[in-house]
């Protein structure tokens, strides 16, 4: 029988020849991932346990992202927790203010993340970094501080789903569009534990920044982890940043699928999804004309350099519209940097919108942008569930970098194409 691309790596990480749905192994991992808001916890965990060594320093990574620069006294006291466990074992690859991002687009714009290689991170959108190729995917805080430990994790070998690509992405379409639309149609525990392995001729046509959004919201449809084959985009994104050897795994032809599902991504129209789940999936045509109070343009999902030009060019020139607040969040410094080069943070300034230092900050309620009672906003973030970003009885609309854009400057949810 057959293996699909996340079975491959499963069974190369565990030592076997070959790995099925279903069976429990114990896989060697090449990254353990941790942030200011769950590394804590892991270390508590780690210290608990009479733990006194990390297995590889140069294997870890801790980034301070979620509530950094820190908002209250609370959070600085989580960093510091962070800070005095990096600097007593020693971890290579920890970023504090100045040079951390949102982990999710640092990590693969550091070099950490490669095709073939077994990621876990204690925070549950790890699995972006499937659109390299790789198997990664969201634990616990215990199972980091195993894993920070010992270098190895337990995994269930998830099956799959298939989902293939057709066709080529229209004007004011994104990767955003591409992973609201499939859960809208599979629902948020459509692929429960399993792994969305995406293939067909469609792939060549996305770009690696839209690839990362896609696998970045495979949990928000109960995934396991999401995965693209590695392709030539792929290693033209791989050079200068991924010095050391690397595996592509390829599905063989006779792998076992739970469940397959075909997109044409050219009938793909701009897509939102609406409170409260991000299941909750109209095209921008049938939501048109809603009102927000704020809209937000960052996150691990959709803060990355593509995003920024693909907002840049609808706000240029215009002004974000009366009553309206708008927040960008560039993804990491070098994306800040890359931005303030092509002109995009002064388009952004000059539209009137507020240009953050790389943080989560408001996709989790956290700070930099918190909704206040019966507020309505529009965000390029992951998750729209109850009091995500505000109090419970405020609304968030998920959408891509192009329809923020517009509803910013109209102050209702707009087609990119209108305006």
């Amino acid at each position: 029988m057959g293996m699909t691309m996340t079975q491959k790596i499963l069974a190369r990480s565990a030592g076997l020849a070959s790995v099925e749905a279903g069976q429990l192994i114990e896989g060697k991992l090449d990254l353990v991932l941790g942030n200011d808001i769950t590394t804590p916890v892991a270390i508590t965990e780690f210290n608990k346990a009479g733990l006194s060594s990390v297995f590889d320093r140069d294997r870890i990574a801790i980034v301070l992202d979620h509530s950094t620069p820190c908002k209250d006294i609370k959070s600085a006291q989580l960093c510091a927790v962070c800070r005095g466990f990096a600097k007593q074992h020693e971890i290579t690859h920890f970023y504090d203010v100045g040079q951390m991002g949102v982990e999710h687009a640092l990590l693969p714009e550091q070099g950490l993340t490669a095709p073939g290689e077994v990621i876990i991170g204690a925070d549950s959108h790890t699995c972006t970094y499937g659109a390299l190729g790789a198997f990664s995917t969201g634990v616990g805080s215990t199972d980091m501080a195993a894993g920070m430990a010992t270098g190895l994790a337990w995994f269930k070998v998830p099956s799959a789903i298939k989902v293939n690509l057709t066709g080529r992405l229209n004007k004011f379409v994104s990767g955003k569009d591409v992973v609201l639309h499939l859960i809208g149609m599979i629902g948020v525990d459509g692929a429960l534990y399993q792994s969305l392995e995406f293939c067909g001729d469609g792939v060549a046509a996305l770009e690696m920044d839209d690839r990362f959004t896609i696998c970045n919201m495979a949990i928000e449809a109960g995934a396991k982890n999401g995965i693209f084959p590695v392709d030539d985009k792929t290693i033209d994104y791989l050079k200068g940043r991924v010095e050391r050897p690397w595996t592509a795994f390829e599905a063989d032809p006779d792998a076992v699928y739970a469940r397959e599902v075909t997109i044409d991504l050219s009938a793909l129209r701009p897509t939102v999804a609406l409170p409260h789940l991000p299941e909750n999936t109209k095209t921008v045509d049938e939501a048109a004309g809603m009102p927000v109070q704020q809209v937000v343009i960052g996150s691990c999902t959709n803060g990355r350099l593509k995003d920024l030009r693909e907002a840049a060019a609808i706000l240029r020139g215009r002004k974000v519209a009366d009553g309206v607040r708008c927040i960008v969040i560039p993804a990491t410094q070098q994306i800040y940097l890359d931005a303030m080069a092509e002109g995009l943070i002064a388009d952004f300034i000059q539209a009137g919108a507020a240009v953050s230092t790389p943080t989560c900050g408001p996709c989790l309620g956290g700070h930099m942008g918190v909704l206040s009672d019966n507020e309505w906003a529009v965000s390029t973030t992951n998750r729209n569930f109850v009091g995500r970003m505000g109090p419970t009885s405020s609304m968030i609309i998920l959408a891509s970098p192009a329809v923020a854009a517009a509803t910013a400057l109209t102050g209702v949810i707009t087609d990119p194409a209108t305006v």
